[in-house]
């Protein structure tokens, strides 16, 4: 699959990479490191990075602008993208063939060549998966995309801390810091956080509820968020953190956003993407997203959610 992917860029004078809305290091790794590829290799395409910026991520990338008109016998690239309603930038359709890579269970089967491998840590694992398979049929990495790849395996892992990280990830990180960038200066831009939102940590801390089947829950309804002047994305940021309470089993963190209620499920061992699924969303077994119109609907979240830790067994 890898040599036919390469194949096709082969052919293509224009080249548009994707990826999916709300976008974590991961997307802007897997996609900016692939264009970065592309650039060095093929200095003679136009190759283009889309979608709404997430301004949080501009120190990995800033995005390109582009008109309708450039998407005519363009090849669209998805990365990091399970279903078709969540790419950011919808005139992929556009393009004359449409590429899908990714590492998420492959519920939605969209475009024409699909390279999934849910095996993988990450997309941005999957791209330098790919720089290696077609080094020898001219691929360059550069300094630029080996930090993009960096950060995306890095983001995905949660530091290497998830049971997603293999040793081939490990293998791969390692070569990786060998090209020229700052693993400091590219850490802090990933985790450090701004007074409003560590303090919205702290919220969090004293605000969870655990049920005795080991489900917790945490509710950031609009008035909390406005509190501590924090915004939906930065408040996302804190999902994981439940992750170190002993006891907790799975959780999920409802975060208001004004026309829907975001559902951030994260787990420890219960299988949680299928409760994502029930509620039109979906990803990876311990790492899921969902939404829903309301508190009530949220309920209904929890109470799934109860169920699954309940019946899970090690």
């Amino acid at each position: 699959m890898k040599a036919e992917i390469l194949e096709i860029i082969k052919r293509y004078e224009t080249i548009i990479l994707h990826r999916h809305v709300r976008p974590d290091p991961d997307a802007y790794g897997s996609q900016c490191g692939l264009a970065e590829i592309l650039k060095a290799s093929f200095p003679e395409k136009k190759i283009y990075v889309v979608g709404q910026e997430e301004e949080s991520l501009h120190f990995l990338k800033r995005l390109d602008t582009i008109d309708d008109e450039v998407y005519a016998g363009a090849l669209a690239i998805i990365c990091d993208t399970a279903n078709a309603e969540r790419i950011c930038d919808q005139r992929y359709k556009l393009a004359d063939k449409i590429i899908k890579i990714d590492h998420h269970p492959n519920d939605d089967q969209y475009g024409d060549v699909l390279w999934v491998d849910t095996t993988a840590s990450s997309t941005s694992e999957m791209i330098y998966d790919f720089y290696l398979e077609g080094k020898d049929q001219g691929l360059i990495i550069n300094d630029a995309a080996a930090r993009l790849l960096y950060a995306g395996i890095v983001g995905d892992t949660g530091r290497f801390l998830y049971p997603s990280t293999t040793e081939k990830t490990f293998k791969y990180a390692g070569e990786l810091i060998h090209y020229n960038f700052s693993r400091t200066e590219l850490y802090n831009g990933m985790y450090d956080l701004d007074e409003n939102v560590v303090r919205l940590n702290g919220y969090v801390m004293q605000n969870f509820e655990v049920l005795p089947s080991g489900a917790a829950k945490l509710v950031l309804p609009k008035e909390i968020l406005e509190k501590y002047n924090a915004k939906p994305s930065q408040a996302s940021l804190l999902v994981s953190n439940l992750g170190s309470v002993k006891g907790i089993k799975a959780w999920v963190f409802f975060i208001d956003e004004g026309d829907t209620i975001r559902v951030r499920l994260r787990s420890k061992g219960p299988i949680i993407n299928t409760v994502a699924k029930k509620f039109n969303g979906g990803g990876h077994p311990m790492a899921s997203g969902a939404s829903v119109s309301t508190w009530e609907e949220a309920e209904q979240v929890v109470a799934e959610l109860d169920k699954v830790c309940q019946d899970y067994t090690k």
